[in-house]
């Protein structure tokens, strides 16, 4: 389980995180929700290590790695799709993965293992390809690829279904959803799309100006009036 006690985090005078608490546990999918600029991504960051924070605690199975690195983070088990995919243009397919897999995967093999292409089968068609040859969507799956690469134990996504073509959502959920059900994995979620993230939501956590407003089960998210929590 992943255990955010209490974090804070300021951009110059800017209280961006205020004492924002929240578990995801292992076999859910935990969905963080906002309006744009409430510090959704900027939670995200805190979380992988990009940027530290000012007080509270971030426990992995109840080990305190808020002082970690973002590369010791992701040896302990976490693993990031940031908003924009950011993979390799120049490289292959094949080659973003491997570049995961060498960084950081407690295993040492040299091959993309069968069951990453099995999960989007459209990255073993073009595993040839430059990575900035294949569509947004396809990228998306690549940048969800290599994470998996890993190994993680906890997976966080920013948005993985911005700019995405419906058709590659609905194959994102199926995934997401997949490797949460399996029950070794807890999955982090920010996401825009409310349908999105209400159909895959376990629990869920609303941030609004830093704070969280609302938290809960995800089947309780319609009586909870969440969609009209974070319409922009």
């Amino acid at each position: 389980m992943l255990q955010v006690n209490d974090i804070n985090q300021y951009y110059g005078g800017s209280h961006i995180l205020r004492d924002v608490s929240l578990t995801a546990p292992i076999g859910e999918c935990s969905v963080v929700l906002g309006r744009n600029g409430v510090g959704k991504t900027t939670l995200l960051k805190c979380l992988m290590g990009i940027l530290p924070i000012k007080s509270g605690e971030i426990l992995l199975n109840d080990k305190d790695i808020s002082k970690m690195s973002p590369e010791q983070r992701v040896r302990a088990g976490l693993a990031y799709v940031p908003q924009g995919r950011d993979i390799f243009s120049t490289l292959t397919v094949e080659e973003n993965i491997l570049i995961g897999m060498a960084k950081f995967s407690r295993s040492k093999a040299k091959h993309v293992p069968k069951h990453l292409y099995d999960i989007f089968p459209v990255l073993d068609e073009m595993k040839h390809r430059r990575g900035g040859d294949l569509s947004g969507g396809q990228q998306q799956q690549l940048a969800i690829a290599r994470a998996l690469a890993s190994e993680p134990t906890v997976l966080i996504l920013d948005e993985p279904t911005e700019g995405i073509q419906p058709s590659i959502i609905k194959d994102i959920g199926r995934v997401l959803r997949d490797l949460a059900d399996k029950g070794d994995m807890a999955i982090v979620l920010v996401e825009q799309f409310y349908e999105f993230a209400e159909e895959l939501a376990d629990n869920y956590t609303v941030l609004s100006r830093g704070k969280v407003v609302s938290q809960g089960a995800g089947d309780t998210m319609v009586e909870n009036n969440v969609q009209d929590l974070v319409a922009i």
